[in-house]
């Protein structure tokens, strides 16, 4: 009897806490559906009196037609499976306008009144040469003579979402000293210094042929690996099974991968994992937030985007800095719109192309190593041994205590000898 009565005393506090999260879950997200509705229709009528007209959004599914279907292949049925209790009771928001989402060359010339249009944001409007990539380059040839005769390898790197190229510039570049490697960073298409399209509807294709024009082409690489963090594994395992004879290696570091079913939609399966209408934990309910919620996402991209310059002098005064941490700047370097569409349309929507993607590679037999931190609470650690399931042959390392990204900020000098070591064994193999 004293052993239950401890036991109940010991547990109580947790079970205190599940139910009031059991009570409060729904009503929160209640109130969430609520503003987002109301928000879609007072977007709707703002967008009109800015710029002439109302701004396209995915908050009904009834305009969706086989002819959108063909004209956007690659979107995501997670932009419109979304339920909202007030849709769901009939109350309907905005019209999707089909002929809106049709590429607009005007937009190219000018930003959304609730986007930034500072000179960084903007930039990439004035390149005569057509859209590219940011791209940052590390050539090991450049001002060395002993390298001179020694061919150099390729690899690409490629980040996740709501990040940059600087993930890897800043950590991991500055460790391959004396390195035979030709490194490439990306920002993709849409974050960072890169372009940030209106009439771009950020596909897996998209972000693919980006890739393509501003490495592939650009570089004239015949041969390459492949470095990618998080939503970056859907693109580079995308890329590696469209190039199958020019990849050498591929290296995925928390990839979102979940095992598909027959009874259930892989890119729902993606949405309802990763984004969990969940209040707790926090870093949960903010992915919820702004992945369920489409005229809410807005506002925070609003008010933290639009003006990132001046919250950037506002954290520097606050802490003294005069240089912020690149993951805080990633967080604002980017437009909802490109954000939005990314997130379902790669992450859910790309969810779909994994499994032929990682069943080219098994056939081809290529080296696919997994790697991620047994801490990380933005991927599910399962994520990483699912793809041993599809690939037996994959190499998958858990870094015990590491995070979502401290797997590569706080390991920066070891993870750069272990991605050598893949790269040398690889070349020697074939050498």
């Amino acid at each position: 009897m004293g052993s239950l009565m401890a036991d109940f005393w010991r547990n109580l506090p947790r079970k205190t806490a599940d139910l009031l999260l059991y009570i409060i879950n729904p009503l929160v997200f209640f109130f969430l559906d609520f503003l987002d509705f109301t928000l879609c229709i007072f977007y709707g009528y703002i967008d009109k009196i800015l710029e002439g007209k109302s701004t396209p959004c995915c908050c009904r599914t009834q305009n969706r037609t086989n002819d959108f279907e063909k004209r956007n292949n690659g979107v995501s049925d997670t932009l419109f499976c979304r339920k909202n209790v007030f849709r769901e009771m009939g109350f309907l928001g905005r019209k999707f306008v089909e002929d809106s989402m049709k590429t607009r060359s005007n937009d190219l010339e000018k930003t959304r009144w609730s986007d930034c249009g500072c000179e960084s944001c903007v930039s990439w409007m004035k390149n005569g040469g057509g859209q590219k990539l940011h791209v940052v380059v590390k050539d090991p040839l450049k001002g060395n003579q002993d390298l001179g005769k020694t061919p150099t390898e390729n690899v690409i790197f490629l980040h996740g979402f709501m990040s940059s190229s600087f993930i890897w510039t800043e950590t991991v570049f500055p460790e391959f000293v004396d390195s035979k490697y030709r490194l490439f960073a990306v920002d993709l298409l849409g974050f960072g210094s890169s372009p940030k399209p209106r009439d771009c509807l950020y596909t897996l294709d998209d972000h693919l042929e980006m890739v393509e024009k501003s490495v592939i082409r650009e570089f004239d690489l015949n041969s390459f690996h492949l470095v990618a963090h998080s939503m970056g594994c859907i693109i580079a395992l995308a890329l590696a099974a469209k190039h199958p004879n020019s990849l050498k290696s591929i290296t995925l570091v928390a990839p979102p991968y979940f095992l598909s079913s027959e009874e259930e939609d892989a890119s729902e399966v993606a949405l309802k994992r990763l984004a969990y209408k969940s209040v707790w934990p926090p870093l949960l309910f903010g992915t919820a937030f702004m992945t369920w919620y489409e005229h809410l996402g807005r506002c925070v991209c609003f008010v933290l985007c639009r003006n990132h310059r001046t919250w950037e002098m506002i954290l520097k005064l606050v802490t003294r800095k005069r240089k912020l941490n690149f993951l805080l700047i990633d967080l604002f370097r980017h437009t909802h719109h490109s954000a939005w569409h990314t997130m379902h349309n790669v992450i859910c929507g790309g969810a779909k192309m994994m499994d032929p993607c990682l069943e080219k590679l098994r056939q081809v037999r290529a080296r696919v190593t997994v790697v991620q931190g047994s801490r990380d609470q933005v991927v599910p650690v399962e994520c990483s041994s699912n793809i041993k399931v599809k690939v037996p042959d994959a190499e998958v390392k858990i870094i015990t205590g590491a995070n979502h990204n401290t797997v590569i900020i706080r390991r920066a000098k070891q993870f750069a000898a272990d991605l050598e070591l893949i790269w040398d064994s690889v070349t020697n193999a074939k050498g």
